[in-house]
């Protein structure tokens, strides 16, 4: 005698596994951790001071003052000086506003006797013919030195380094 075959037990079939989307608590905090570096960095930056940068920034300013005042007493056909106080440390083109120079570099001036006001007062003074008065303006900042210098036939602006 043989049994009867046992009814088989209908198969189960699972639907195919999906990968899972999204992000884990511990991805998100890792990501938001990493972004708060990156902003505490970018906030606290500050870009390095250099006092060559500053001297030679200050010393491009005046030569560009002199050239505009020698393009000035040529288009005006008139003198235009450029006047500069030592002690309050600005300059001035012709009637136009002062200009501050930084506090912490040292100036000096060398032009001829007649534009030289006082001690701390003196002028370089350009002519309708692109001439001028001639002189120098130096700038410190502790061992380096800048000369802005114009020369008093051609009225040319240099800039150059003191040694």
């Amino acid at each position: 005698m043989t049994l009867p075959a046992e009814p088989s037990a209908p198969e189960i079939t699972l639907p195919p596994r999906r990968p899972r989307t999204g992000f884990t608590l511990i991805e998100l905090l890792v990501v938001l951790a990493v972004m708060g570096l990156v902003l505490a960095v970018f906030v606290g930056y500050k870009p390095p001071w250099s006092s060559a940068l500053n001297l030679r920034g200050t010393a491009s300013e005046l030569a560009a003052g002199l050239r505009l005042a020698r393009s000035e007493a040529i288009a005006r056909n008139r003198p235009v000086a450029l006047s500069l106080d030592l002690a309050d440390h600005r300059y001035q083109i012709g009637h136009a506003p002062p200009r501050a120079l930084p506090r912490q570099l040292s100036l000096a001036l060398l032009t001829i006797s007649g534009e030289r006001r006082s001690a701390r007062l003196g002028d370089i003074r350009f002519n309708p013919d692109g001439s001028s008065t001639g002189g120098r303006i130096v700038l410190a900042d502790g061992a380096r030195r800048i000369a802005v210098g114009v020369d008093w036939l051609t009225g040319r602006v240099t800039v150059a380094d003191v040694h």
